[in-house]
């Protein structure tokens, strides 16, 4: 694994590009936070013609579903959902601008196969640390789909939020790369 690097999220271009498979990193800014029912939803707009709650253009999406926060918090215990739940609505979104996105798991071909096309990078945070994954979130705003609860739409403004590049905008897998190892002993 290469050195930690700090990364502001939105993403622009070039940061999603300068990501590397194993990179580890602290993603401060806003990142948006969105399950597989506001996936759906924002796709389900789209195929009506009609506008998106918010621009997509540069999203980093967590794929997070947070628990009721406590007195004083903003957030209660906040990690990552399988990321294959998004996977149905992922090519439509990165089309429409989204730059990175943080789950856990593996992705569908069709997904790697749009991020690669349009430069997105995958990023894993650590399933069951939700309560330290929570310390990073400074804010939680609903944005659209409140109806959702946990899976609306919000964004998170985030300082030194941890997180692994799994996939870089190139393709390269480090889920496979860590496997190779392990075989080859």
């Amino acid at each position: 694994m290469s050195a930690q690097k700090h990364i502001t999220a939105p993403f622009d271009d070039a940061t999603a590009r300068s990501l590397r498979a194993g990179d580890s990193v602290l993603i401060s800014g806003t990142i948006i936070a969105a399950r597989d029912a506001a996936h759906k939803q924002l796709v389900e707009t789209l195929q009506r013609g009609e506008k998106l709650p918010i621009d997509l253009h540069g999203v980093v999406v967590y794929y997070v579903g947070p628990a009721p926060a406590k007195p004083g918090q903003p957030i209660g215990s906040a990690g990552p959902t399988t990321s294959g739940r998004m996977d149905a609505y992922t090519p439509t979104l990165i089309e429409q601008g989204l730059k990175g996105m943080i789950g856990k798991g593996y992705r569908k071909p069709e997904v790697v196969q749009a991020m690669k096309k349009h430069g997105v990078p995958y990023l894993a945070a650590v399933g069951g640390a939700g309560a330290l994954i929570a310390r990073s979130i400074k804010k939680y705003t609903v944005l659209a789909y409140e109806e959702l609860g946990p899976e609306a739409l919000a964004a998170m403004e985030v300082e030194n939020f941890p997180a692994i590049v799994v996939m870089d905008a190139e393709g390269n897998d480090y889920y496979s790369q860590g496997q190779a190892l392990y075989r080859k002993n």
